[in-house]
């Protein structure tokens, strides 16, 4: 048998009060989250170009990125330059790979009227934000982009 006596209790009122400030807490969450308050939300952007464009490996190590609309040269990336570049397309062309899907789908650049640049794979629906590598690293896609080898936010 146990004694009630020897088990330390909390007094009802601590109880009462844990609960109510519990209570008080998820309400002032929910109002918070309903409400939008205290959260920052930037206004969506607005393209001001883009560039849809297909990858594909040269026999020289080089690697081919071509306008998916009239297949000109946009750019060859050199084997030991642009290294950025060349991993990023090599990861997204690897995670197609993976999932089974070809190369038919190009890829696309985008500059935004705020400056940012995100490069999506509608294949796998990876989009990639390029400011997330650092400004120099976004700007190299940049080049890319039509009358925009100068793209300044």
């Amino acid at each position: 048998m146990t004694d009630s006596a020897s088990r330390p209790s909390l007094p009802l009122a601590a109880m009462i009060g844990a609960g109510a400030l519990m209570g008080f807490c998820l309400l002032v969450v929910w109002v918070g989250r309903s409400e939008s308050l205290g959260l920052t939300q930037l206004p969506p952007a607005g393209t001001v170009s883009s560039v849809a464009f297909r990858v594909a490996d040269q026999p020289d190590g080089s690697i081919a990125m071509r306008d998916a609309g009239s297949d000109r040269l946009l750019l060859t990336i050199h084997p030991g330059e642009d290294n950025f570049m060349r991993a990023t397309m090599r990861g997204l062309a690897q995670a197609r790979q993976r999932a089974g899907l070809g190369r038919e789908t190009p890829f696309k650049l985008t500059h935004y009227d705020n400056g940012t640049l995100s490069l999506d794979d509608d294949a796998t629906g990876r989009k990639i934000p390029l400011e997330a590598f650092g400004r120099p690293n976004a700007l190299a896609f940049a080049r890319l982009l039509p009358g925009e080898n100068g793209v300044t936010p």
